[in-house]
């Protein structure tokens, strides 16, 4: 490079024109056709070749090459089909090989729109490559076509460019006109140049100047939408077809780009939405929708799901599903935002191996602070005045979420409004819901989940589904009758005469974050929907005990959500029909009589007669049928349902994706009779994940009667190490590991059980809950939930020790008399060796056996 005083456009008449090229320089030639673009690059390319510059030609574009391969010259083939953040990744990372002083010839970025839809998104990848390639000293050509994009687009691009050209073919002549050459000025630069081949002269007389902008005048009124981003005319054109008849096919054509565009990617998903969604059920969601890009996984599932419903020839679902109003944030915005905020570099660090969990707290810090442009900010607030002061919820509604494959049960927030306030509070409170759920993305569990899946260089941007929340005015609260969740094939059958087919129901009254989440000390009912009263045995046992106890609502004086303990709220005899959900405690009412006392009466919620007396559990299995039959998968459901005085009680579907399933594999044969002396642990029932046969390599034990002696920071402590662990397990199918511990992993509060998060046990291979009444620690079989979910979806075998049931055997003391290995696997942990326990059990013989049909389970140790 040093032999050259300085980089060319291989034509020397337009170097002096422009005062040379320096280093750094971004061209962009805005030209009316590819020819001119390419008439530009050659003599560019034939002249870095000359001089041995390091020339790279990026092809990524549909339109016929701009250069042919050649010696001197790398051609690297892009696909930006992939997405905006894959493709500008990739861009990033071909910059970052070729190091400083390389040349770049990159197709049209007009193209790009063929692929993102959105004027929007070729203005942020200019925005995020040009500054990368100046600060490398690289000199790169673009191309746009003239009156292809807004003025708001070229206008982000001329304000980041350094040098920014028209280029005219006027009756033969060429002109090129600088709108920007950066750092360089002669009093003639910016005026039209007419090219002579061996010169540039600047036109200067009336009769020049008067047909070259008489030609650029008559240009621009036959542009006369290019004051449009390419997305508005995009959904324009389908306006003005949609009532012709005569336009069919185009009709079709229509649906199809519309659907690519603005719903999804994902081949299953997509025929689905394409065989459901009419060209004016997808105007009607763009008129719905903040922004540009993909609405996102959630709420194309809900949308499809509803959809279905709807064209059930056989059943009347109008009648029954309560009208969802809802609005959409569209995809573009959350890398807009990244862009806009002076994050990218910081998100293309996070991309890299060495970065992807070191730099995810400081994005998230950015994503917590940035600020929405002005035009962005009206939109919301359009929306907000719109919900006046109804609580909403805003959900996450990434693009690879709810979709076949990857549930993303729990992995980014979704957060409730109550929405009240001025209306700068309540708007205040919007965007700052909106920030905590795009910060959601750079979460450990989220970043852990990406990973394990193979997922983490995928294009995942964050979409938002803004709903109105369901449910009713009850004094100062407000909240659904009954929310749960539902799975058309139920993996956890805990009774061998129920069919897996008929699925399950996980119910709460109230809002539904106690059917999705673990709630610390509380019990959501579980529904088999072909024996809606046969429970789990633990909860048969004690009913009172393992039933709800507090249900969540929104707290409208106090604009909160909160949780309220139900028998208390009851006692102030609220205006909520209470009698389809919950039986009068008999037994507390006996000891109120037998020590006279007076008081209200105490509740026991069973739900039992709104699934014996009304046609709540048919309803809920044909929509769980009918779901699954269309979607040729099982299916989960999250959904509200209330009571109304004319008309039958309404259902809220809010969710629908394809539910990752475990079949329950060949039947196991369970040994009979084993010594004592041989069985960890046996177990009737209480377990998930099918049947097995599985080598135990290595078990981590916390000791419970040690555990809950710790102070709560010593139990936070235990749940880190549990992590640490978790990390050193490289290959699950190697090294096959039985996590044993006390009450509920997973859970918010320690005195429950051990508070990890789920990517610190996302490596292991079998999770156990030890009940140990001495210190209220109970298991949950929360199946249905987030965390359930993971589960399935990670291949984790669960198993609910309830030690003091009489068909539940645990002999701990078969690990006692080995030695841990916790010093020698973490030496800082010395402090806590008294609580967690590792034992290799490999050469031991170690074995976990259950059959589900007999629901029969054993960990025993094989004889040799």
């Amino acid at each position: 490079m040093d032999r050259f005083p300085y980089p060319s456009s291989g034509l020397n008449h337009l170097d002096d024109m422009l005062g040379r090229f320096q280093y750094g320089d971004n061209v962009v030639w805005q030209v009316d056709d590819l020819i001119q673009y390419k008439q530009l690059v050659i003599p560019y390319v034939q002249r870095a070749i000359r001089e041995n510059r390091k020339m790279i030609y990026v092809r990524f574009a549909q339109h016929e090459p701009l250069l042919e391969p050649q010696p001197g010259l790398t051609i690297i083939e892009l696909d930006a089909d992939t997405g905006f953040e894959t493709f500008s990744t990739q861009v990033h990372t071909i910059i970052s090989q070729q190091g400083k002083g390389a040349f770049y010839v990159f197709d049209s970025l007009s193209d790009l729109l063929t692929s993102w839809a959105t004027d929007l998104m070729v203005g942020n990848f200019f925005m995020v490559t040009c500054p990368y390639l100046y600060e490398l000293d690289t000199i790169a050509y673009f191309a746009l076509l003239r009156n292809y994009h807004s003025f708001q687009t070229v206008a982000r691009i001329r304000g980041t460019t350094q040098l920014l050209l028209d280029v005219y073919h006027v009756e033969g002549t060429v002109y090129i006109h600088p709108l920007k050459v950066w750092n360089r000025y002669s009093p003639t630069m910016f005026l039209p140049h007419r090219d002579e081949l061996d010169r540039m002269t600047p036109v200067t007389n009336s009769v020049d100047a008067a047909r070259l902008f008489s030609y650029i005048s008559d240009q621009a009124r036959a542009a006369t939408r290019r004051k449009l981003d390419y997305w508005d005319q995009v959904f324009l054109q389908a306006e003005e077809m949609l009532n012709d008849p005569t336009m069919q096919t185009q009709q079709e054509q229509a649906v199809d780009k519309l659907c690519r565009i603005m719903m999804c990617r994902e081949d299953r998903m997509l025929t689905l939405v394409r065989r459901y969604f009419s060209l004016r059920d997808l105007l009607d969601v763009k008129a719905r929708l903040i922004g540009t890009g993909y609405i996102g996984g959630k709420a194309v599932g809900m949308l499809l799901a509803r959809k279905i419903l709807q064209q059930d020839t056989d059943f009347d679902w109008r009648q029954r599903l309560e009208k969802h109003d809802s609005f959409y944030i569209g995809s573009d915005i959350f890398h807009s935002y990244i862009v806009q905020n002076g994050l990218w570099k910081l998100r293309m660090e996070q991309k890299t191996p060495e970065g992807y969990f070191t730099k995810a707290e400081p994005l998230a810090q950015g994503l917590r602070k940035g600020k929405f442009s002005n035009e962005l900010r009206e939109q919301f607030q359009e929306m907000i005045e719109y919900f006046g002061q109804s609580p909403i919820i805003i959900r996450s509604s990434s693009l690879l979420e709810d979709s076949f494959g990857n549930a993303f049960a729990g992995k980014y927030e979704s957060l409730f409004l109550v929405n009240q306030g001025d209306p700068e509070d309540r708007y205040e409170q919007f965007e700052n819901a909106v920030r905590t759920i795009y910060a959601s993305t750079m979460s450990e569990d989220a970043l852990t989940y990406r990973l394990q899946r193979g997922l983490d260089q995928l294009d995942e941007q964050m979409a938002l589904l803004v709903q109105r929340v369901s449910g009713t005015h009850h004094g100062p609260y407000f909240y659904p009758d009954m929310a749960g969740v539902g799975v058309s094939y139920n993996t956890f059958v805990w009774n061998k005469d129920l069919d897996p087919a008929a699925g399950m129901l996980r119910i709460v009254a109230g809002l539904g974050t106690r059917a999705v989440d673990r709630p610390d000390d509380d019990y959501p009912r579980l529904v088999a929907m072909d024996y809606p009263l046969l429970r789990p045995q633990s909860c048969m046992d004690n009913i009172r005990q393992f039933s709800q106890r507090f249900m969540d609502v929104l707290n409208i004086p106090q604009n909160t959500l909160e949780p309220i303990p139900i028998n208390r709220y009851l006692a102030e005899k609220p205006d909520w029909n209470v009698d389809l959900f919950a039986v009068e405690d008999e037994e507390a009412a006996r000891r109120m009589k037998q020590l006279e006392m007076e008081g209200p009466p105490s509740w026991i919620m069973t739900f039992d007669r709104l699934l014996t007396e009304t046609d709540f559990v048919p309803l809920m299995r044909r929509l769980m049928d009918t779901l699954q039959r269309i979607y040729d998968y099982p299916v989960d459901i999250e959904f509200t349902y209330n009571q109304a005085i004319d008309r039958p009680a309404q259902l809220n579907l809010l969710q629908c994706r394809p539910l990752q399933t475990r079949g329950f594999g060949a039947r196991v044969q369970i040994p009979e009779s084993l010594p004592a002396e041989q069985i960890l642990f046996q177990s009737q029932g209480g377990f998930m994940g099918g049947c097995i046969a599985q080598p135990i390599d290595r078990i981590i034990l916390i000791d419970p009667s040690a555990y809950i002696q710790l102070s709560q920071q010593g139990k936070y402590d235990v749940a880190r190490l549990v992590g640490k662990l978790n990390r050193q397990i490289c290959n699950r199918d190697k090294d096959t590991t039985l996590l044993m511990g006390p009450g509920r992993w997973g859970t918010s509060t320690p005195s429950l059980g051990v508070p990890v998060r789920f990517s610190e046990i996302s490596q292991m291979s079998v999770l156990c809950e030890i009940s140990y009444p001495g210190g209220n620690l109970m298991p949950e079989l929360s199946y249905g939930s987030h965390f359930f979910q993971d589960l399935v979806e990670e291949e984790i075998f669960y198993v609910a020790l309830f030690c003091e049931k009489p068909d539940v055997v645990l002999h701990k003391h078969l690990l006692e008399s080995r030695e841990s290995l916790l010093r020698e696997l973490l030496p800082d942990a010395q402090k806590y060796q008294h609580v967690v326990y590792v034992y290799d059990t490999h050469r031991q013989n170690l074995m976990l056996m259950a059959d589900v049909l007999s629901q029969k389970l054993v960990c025993f140790f094989k004889t040799a």
